[in-house]
């Protein structure tokens, strides 16, 4: 295995569907993409080449090889990164309403006990820009680093709502980018969807408890693990994302999606007015 051999890479966008596209195109025998998420471009650079090529399985040279690493299209240094090393990769990149993908993740965030629950402090851009929680939406300005290096021909640029609409549709977009033929949809894998009413042990008791997690991982599914699990997980409710506030995020990105519009070719008027509801994924 070589860097020459990496085919394709998705960059992102978090929360919006990326695990889903690598379901599907690990469903293709004739495609490889290592399960967990690298983020060597971006957060593990220093590993070096022999540690990144590590990390996909020995004799898939007939295959078409790829990995998708959400942090890629955020992390400045990434895009530079990845042209040095792999020039030849095609790029995908889905994209999520940002005023959604903002709300979504703080509210992962938030049920893992890394944020508080006043939630103007995190999401109103009049008080700061949280670089994961709120830059990350600045789609364009991201975006752009990697168009510049490898040309807007290598860039595949999706959207969440053809998840939803039309999946079939999306997927062969995908296909086509890469030069696979059409396939059926796969069945969907629900190993990895994160249900946000499903009860959690408090963020802030996990993290007391983080010491236990290699002595009970074992035990997980048993049970009376399960049962006593049960006596402290509680279901969530996450602070609500208000009319106002949401208002003050579509302003915050209107500039932003402007500039993709013109990038991607695409209209996105519907990303102007903010969504009925921000929605949890």
């Amino acid at each position: 295995m070589q860097l020459k051999d990496i085919d394709f890479v998705i960059i992102g966008a978090a929360k919006s569907a990326t695990t889903w596209l690598q379901t599907q195109l690990q469903s293709d025998p004739s495609v490889y993409m290592p399960d967990p998420e690298l983020h060597y471009f971006s957060r593990e650079y220093a590993r070096g080449t022999d540690w990144y090529l590590s990390q996909f399985a020995e004799g898939r040279r007939d295959k078409l090889v790829g990995e998708k690493s959400n942090s890629y299209l955020y992390v400045p240094e990434a895009a530079a990164r990845l042209h040095h090393d792999v020039p030849q990769a095609k790029l995908i990149a889905q994209l999520r309403h940002p005023v959604e993908r903002a709300y979504s993740s703080y509210c992962m965030l938030y049920r893992r006990g890394q944020v508080g629950g006043d939630i103007e402090k995190y999401l109103n851009p009049a008080l700061g820009e949280s670089e994961q929680i709120l830059k990350s939406g600045r789609y364009a300005s991201h975006l752009e680093r990697f168009i510049d290096l490898f040309g807007r021909e290598r860039m595949l640029i999706l959207f969440f709502e053809g998840v939803s609409k039309s999946p079939k549709a999306q997927l062969t977009q995908v296909r086509a980018h890469l030069g696979l033929s059409p396939r059926p949809l796969a069945v969907k894998s629900q190993s990895k969807v994160k249900d946000k009413t499903t009860p959690l042990v408090p963020g802030r008791l996990r993290k007391r408890l983080d010491w236990l997690k290699p002595i009970v991982r074992p035990l997980r599914g048993a049970p009376a693990f399960e049962a006593a699990r049960g006596l402290i997980a509680t279901e969530i409710e996450y602070p609500p994302l208000t009319d106002e506030l949401r208002q003050r995020l579509s302003d915050y990105y209107a500039p932003s999606i402007e500039a993709l519009e013109r990038m991607s070719g695409q209209p996105l008027s519907h990303w102007y007015s903010s969504p009925d509801q921000a929605k949890v994924a």
